[in-house]
C-alpha cells in the first residue's frame, strides 16, 4: 500500500503553497490598503487553517461526520462572540474606563 492510495499529498507541495500564502500574507500590509489587508489577514489565514486542518491533520481523508463537528464548533464559536460581542465592544457605561487610551487609570492607583 502506497502513500497514493490513502489519499495523502506531497507534504512539500503543501508547505510550499503554505509559504506563498504566508508570502502574500505578509506583503498584504505593506501596501497599506485596508480592504486588501483585511483580505490577506483574514481570508488567507481562513485558507490556510483549512489546509492545515485537511492535509497535515488528514481530516481529508476521515469520516465526512468529523468535518460537521469542526464545523459545529467554528459555528459555535462565531455565536458566542456574537452573543458577547455587544458587551465587549462597548465603551460607555457607569463603571466603565478606558485604561489604555488614556493614563486615568495609572494616575488613580498612584
Amino acid at each position: 500500500m502506497t502513500a497514493e492510495s490513502h489519499g495523502h499529498t506531497n507534504y512539500v507541495k503543501i508547505w510550499g503553497i503554505l509559504l506563498v500564502l504566508l508570502v502574500i500574507s505578509l506583503v498584504g500590509p505593506e501596501l497599506e490598503i485596508p480592504v486588501l489587508t483585511l483580505i490577506t489577514a483574514f481570508g488567507i489565514a481562513v485558507v490556510k487553517a483549512v489546509m492545515v486542518a485537511a492535509y497535515f491533520m488528514h481530516l481529508n481523508i476521515e469520516k465526512k461526520y468529523i468535518w460537521y463537528v469542526l464545523i459545529s464548533g467554528i459555528v459555535a464559536l462565531l455565536v458566542l462572540f456574537a452573543g458577547l460581542s455587544s458587551d465587549i465592544m462597548v465603551d460607555d457605561g457607569a463603571n466603565w474606563q478606558d485604561c489604555i487610551a488614556t493614563s486615568s487609570c495609572v494616575e488613580q492607583r498612584l
